[in-house]
């Protein structure tokens, strides 16, 4: 990925560039949409997550409508359709109604010393609950565990013991590994509340169920699987963990959402790392489901060093308030040296990649 990876940048796409973009809707499988204005963002990340430091997308416009596309470059236009999808039904599609004006979250701790976590913690906006990222390529279980005993000391510090602790291992660990970190990550948190996609595979998922008591939540699994559900074996997992744009959208995720409840499966709504506008979408996705048993992965804009929206969403007693988003027509601008412009063009090429598989 090349282009500037220090400075952040909103860039307008020319208007040839745009009606091209619209025309790319009418020979696939997408409804025909005419889209009024897209934007390129790039923005740098506070800490290196996921083996990123800067997170790019498009955001398009159609009339006072905003979508978001964004998967990440380890996504093929094969995978990337989805997330399309997701950014067409933003365009196209009525929000559920909210039956809750804010809805909690979790701060995300990412591969970081266990004094830097412990600071990340107790500048959360009074999150009650943790998510630790562990098992990153060329670190020890022994680097995680302390970084969950600093989580776990911050939030003793703010809220004595009313507080939850999750671990994020992104299907890294073999089933022997899951096994033995579960239990030393489940002691350094005094109890997780669960597991993240310990293993990658739903058969090493469910021999690991039967062997800890602690609750198994899938991601990757469902995130990258054509057919979620049918895809997850029964009794496999306890949560089912939705994220907006890689499952096709607000409608998408609350329908998958009622169909995981009726499964018994709790269900958290969480970010892909995404721009205002995702959260936005993901924020108004949790406040219209009937069920939040636990708090939500949204507050990710904290990892960003800044965002594309005039109003930032900020972390308020552990919970974000529902809210319309206003880009920041400040920070726009034009294609205008080599970093923008190959950011342009990078962007522009993949939604073109994504809708050829889409017209075939």
């Amino acid at each position: 990925m090349a282009g500037n990876i220090s400075t952040p940048m909103l860039v307008e796409v020319p208007t040839p560039q745009v009606i091209a973009l619209s025309e790319l809707f009418e020979n696939s499988e997408f409804p025909s949409i005419e889209i009024d204005q897209a934007l390129v963002y790039s923005l740098p990340l506070v800490n290196r997550f996921r083996r990123i430091i800067v997170r790019e997308g498009v955001l398009l416009r159609s009339g006072n409508r905003w979508g978001e596309f964004a998967p990440f470059w380890d996504y093929g236009p094969h995978e990337s359709k989805r997330w399309l999808w997701s950014a067409v039904n933003a365009l196209t599609e009525e929000l559920p109604a909210p039956v809750r004006g804010s809805v909690p979250v979790n701060v995300t701790v990412p591969v970081v010393s266990s004094t830097r976590a412990g600071q990340i913690v107790e500048q959360s906006g009074g999150c009650r609950t943790a998510k630790v990222k562990v098992a990153d390529r060329g670190t020890e279980l022994a680097d995680d565990v302390e970084r969950v005993k600093a989580v776990r000391a911050a939030l003793e510090n703010q809220f004595g013991g009313d507080y939850r602790i999750r671990v994020d291992a992104n299907g890294a660990w073999n089933l022997a590994e899951a096994k033995t970190a579960i239990a030393a990550l489940d002691e350094a948190a005094g109890g997780l509340e669960y597991v993240e996609q310990p293993c990658k595979s739903a058969e090493d998922l469910l021999e690991l169920r039967a062997a800890t008591s602690v609750p198994l939540a899938v991601d990757e699994l469902i995130r990258r699987s054509p057919d979620p559900l049918s895809d997850l074996p029964a009794g496999c997992a306890d949560v089912m963990v939705v994220k907006i744009q890689p499952l096709g959208g607000v409608s998408s995720v609350i329908d998958l959402a009622k169909k995981a409840n009726e499964r018994g499966m709790d269900v958290v709504v969480s970010s892909a790392v995404d721009s205002a506008v995702g959260i936005g979408l993901g924020v108004r996705a949790a406040a219209a489901m009937a069920q939040l048993p636990h708090a939500c992965g949204l507050a990710t804009s904290q990892l960003l060093k800044s965002d594309v929206s005039r109003q930032p969403w900020q972390v308020r007693d552990g919970e974000l308030k529902v809210q319309e988003v206003e880009i920041n027509t400040d920070l726009i601008g034009t294609p205008d040296n080599d970093d923008r412009h190959d950011l342009v063009k990078r962007w522009g090429q993949r939604m073109r990649d994504v809708a050829e598989v889409a017209s075939r």
